[in-house]
């Protein structure tokens, strides 16, 4: 009774504090929005810190509270965390009384059933059930109920992945053969190390090239391992015995479509939902299955034949993890490599590029579930036995952490990080490799490229840095060099007749269209074109250095038919009780620019989303030249010729500017093998900066980089969200002379708008939306003239 005061007294003073007082309110304030919070003035470094603090001492109580009744012990007690944390998940992380009430309910329900014993079949399920109720919460919260911290919890990638010292590869090499050398205990414990490594590659694929998070690969590690003793052993249902290396492969298959129970819920969930999913299915695993007698009892694993001793078997086992390297290696290069970053980088970009998403997450789960197994099965035949505790789920969060903190997308640091586990485990006492693996999970934040990137970012903030001074004669030169006055480039608008080439090549040197010099590496690289009295390409070459252009009519003009390719009809939305769409019809036809403009809360987000495929409509149609696909998502609407960009620029950071358009045009399924060179070409992308990762680069490049992937994918419909947020005004103009171009080329396009001035000198015909309606359409020199005085249109 006095825990139970001391829980509820607890509890009611956590529950006045965050509802009635300033720091409560700021708390909530930096949970829900930090970036807000802080322009709202609250210091939330010092909220959050204080949060914190109060988070630990809470946890320390517990501990105080819970120290009769569990054993120290650093694997169980992060275990009992984690079970705990289903209660909060079934309080929505909101309601303090909701999470008392259902913790008080599972703890009584849990000790009523450990009194119940059946007999026959059913009494060892049961009775795991009954001690376990709050692993069967963890289930039941993380994977029924729904919008449950929809967040991204992983850190995304914001720089491109920092490439492996030169040597280093090498020096694995040397380091992986090194054990051959040695004998007796050292070479035992050194045979875990390759099989550690396969089950961490299986977290490369997963979580460091596809950006998932994955918590229960030790789940699919064990489960490896028992498969192969059962297969081994003759006590698989319905197949033979087989030996042992080729009850390894047959485990790999069956384990492989295992990976779905995880990756399932990674479809729609992300965040910390995803990461209860599927830590939720490792603790299941571990408690219903390894932990059960009837599955174990007597189970014993060996080795192949000819590799019984350990010598030979790390042989072996060097081969396979080089066959599990070059797997790894071909979903991480190519097109398979370059959707899964792609996906990693910006999910929505991903979809809008036509990568569809949910098939590339299951793909992910499955291989990495496959290389679990086999790396499992390669641990349980070099210890010679399964070993349920081998494979706790506790191990699969070590693991998760060891490979975020040495570099989730480097295969060097699985490499690295099984050494320095399985060393740390056998030369120091237990828990050493956690607590350190905890303290550089500290610093995974500040260096998120991993050890490398801070070492190297160490170094280069040590270094002595010097001022060039020059000698009298340099002064001299640089002052006879330099220029007196800056050119001044150009920013008229083009012709309405432009092609994309002109526009492209005349950009050059400014704005969004090519900033000169060492901003981007962009150079004339290509033939200038000239103004009227020049010569310039004529518009049928243009037109041919477009991929996918469209033909022409046979007037010569692109825009000769007047049909609409794009229809929505009769649009509703609702966000609850909000109705963001009421009725709305919008038509896009080819060769003209629609834009639709409105105040904040008008619909013209919701519209947007409907029609690209984000968003399913609550009622109403959207047809792409008469046919529905009112119920195709984003991906599938890509690859039919519907492209869009976004407010916030979606690019992927980690690849480089020619990766990015090369996703455009394969996952648009454009065959053409010249589509990427003349994409960059056409939009001042052809130097040197095509090499460089699109991370760091300036706004108008970025702007440019994600409309060239885009365009690289032939899209017959482009919708552009707020395409000049963020650019200056020489960007602006140098963006309208782009996207008047693709309009003379036959493309349909629909711009959501703030910027009037854009709107007026763009646009064909402007609608106007309030309230989820479209209440005046028409030129936009009536339209707007008529916002302006407010008479009305």
């Amino acid at each position: 009774m006095g825990q139970l005061a001391v829980v509820l007294v607890l509890a009611a003073g956590v529950a006045a504090v965050v509802r009635w007082t300033r720091f409560g309110r700021e708390l909530r304030a930096v949970v829900d929005d930090r970036r807000l919070a802080v322009l709202g003035g609250i210091d939330a470094d010092r909220v959050a810190a204080a949060g914190w603090a109060f988070g630990a001492f809470t946890a320390g109580l517990t501990g105080v509270l819970l120290a009769p009744y569990v054993r120290l012990d650093p694997y169980g007690l992060p275990l009992l965390v984690m079970e705990v944390v289903a209660v909060a998940v079934a309080a929505r992380m909101r309601s303090l009384p909701v999470a008392v009430v259902v913790a008080l309910g599972i703890g009584v329900a849990q000790s009523q059933l450990t009194r119940l014993h059946p007999s026959g079949w059913g009494e060892p399920l049961l009775q795991a059930a009954g001690t376990n109720l709050f692993v069967v919460a963890l289930l039941v919260a993380a994977l029924v109920l729904p919008g449950v911290g929809t967040r991204d919890a992983l850190p995304r990638t914001a720089t491109a992945r920092v490439p492996a010292p030169p040597g280093a590869w090498i020096v694995a090499v040397a380091l992986l053969l090194l054990p051959l050398g040695l004998a007796g205990r050292d070479l035992h414990t050194s045979i875990q190390v390759p099989a550690l490594a396969v089950i961490l590659l299986s977290l490369v694929v997963v979580t460091g090239r596809g950006g998932q998070i994955s918590l229960g690969q030790a789940a699919y590690a064990g489960l490896g391992a028992l498969f192969t003793a059962l297969l081994a052993a003759g006590r698989f249902p319905g197949l033979p015995g087989l030996p042992e290396l080729t009850a390894l492969a047959v485990s790999v298959v069956l384990v492989a479509p295992l990976g779905l129970l995880t990756g399932w819920p990674a479809i729609g969930r992300r965040g910390l939902a995803l990461a209860l999913a599927t830590f939720a299915v490792g603790v299941g695993v571990s408690r219903f299955v390894f932990a059960q007698p009837y599955a174990t009892a007597g189970l014993s694993l060996g080795r192949p034949a000819g590799f019984h001793g350990d010598r030979a078997y790390y042989v072996l086992e060097l081969f396979l993890l080089a066959v599990a390297l070059l797997a790894v290696h071909a979903l991480r290069r190519g097109r398979t490599g370059r959707a899964l970053a792609a996906m990693r980088d910006h999910e929505a970009g991903a979809q809008a590029a036509g990568v569809q998403v949910p098939s590339l997450k299951l793909l992910a789960f499955v291989a990495g579930a496959a290389l679990a197994a086999l790396g499992g099965g390669m641990l349980g035949m070099g210890l010679r036995a399964f070993d349920a505790a081998a494979y706790d789920p506790v191990r699969g969060l070590l693991w998760f952490a060891a490979v975020v903190v040495l570099g989730a997308d480097s295969t060097l640091g699985a490499l690295a990080a099984a050494a320095l586990l399985v060393g740390l485990d056998a030369g120091t006492r237990g828990g050493v490799a956690a607590a350190l693996i905890g303290i550089l999970a500290v610093l995974v934040g500040r260096f998120p490229g991993g050890p490398y990137e801070a070492l190297r970012t160490t170094a280069a903030r040590l270094r002595p840095r010097r001022t060039p001074a020059l000698t009298p004669a340099g002064t001299h030169a640089r002052g006879v060099l330099r220029p007196a006055e800056p050119r001044t480039p150009r920013t008229a608008p083009a012709p309405r007749g432009a092609t994309p080439a002109h526009v492209a090549l005349e950009g050059r040197g400014t704005g969004a269209a090519g900033e000169r010099g060492a901003g981007d590496g962009v150079s004339g690289t290509a033939p200038r074109a000239v103004g009227p009295d020049g010569p310039r390409a004529a518009p049928e070459e243009a037109d041919r250095e477009r991929p996918g252009a469209p033909e022409r009519s046979p007037s010569g003009r692109p825009g000769a038919t007047v049909s609409p390719v794009l229809t929505a009809r009769r649009l509703h939305a609702h966000y609850g009780s909000f109705t963001a769409l009421d009725g709305v019809d919008l038509d896009l036809s080819p060769g003209r620019i629609t834009a639709v403009v409105g105040p904040n809360g008008a619909g013209k987000s919701t519209l947007f989303h409907c029609l690209a495929g984000t968003l399913r409509p609550a009622g109403g149609t959207v047809r792409l030249g008469g046919r529905d696909i009112t119920a195709r998502p984003a991906h599938a609407r890509t690859r039919l010729g519907i492209a869009r960009t976004f407010q916030e620029l979606a690019v992927f950071p980690s690849l480089t500017v020619a990766e990015n358009v090369r996703v455009g045009a394969e996952q648009g399924r454009v065959t053409d093998p010249g589509a990427v060179e003349r994409t960059l070409r056409l939009l001042a992308l052809d130097g040197p900066v095509r090499a460089r990762p699109a991370a760091g680069l300036p706004t108008g490049t970025l702007r440019r980089v994600e409309l060239a992937r885009v365009l690289a994918g032939a899209p017959r419909v482009l919708l552009l969200d707020e395409p000049a947020a963020g650019l200056d005004t020489a960007e602006v103009a140098a963006l309208a002379r782009v996207l008047k171009a693709l309009a003379a080329d036959g493309t349909a396009l629909l711009v959501v708008e703030h910027d009037l001035d854009l709107v007026a000198g763009l646009a064909d015909v402007v609608h106007v939306m309030t309230a989820g309606r479209i209440i005046a359409s028409g030129p936009p020199e009536r339209v707007l003239d008529a916002l302006e005085t407010g008479t009305g249109p």
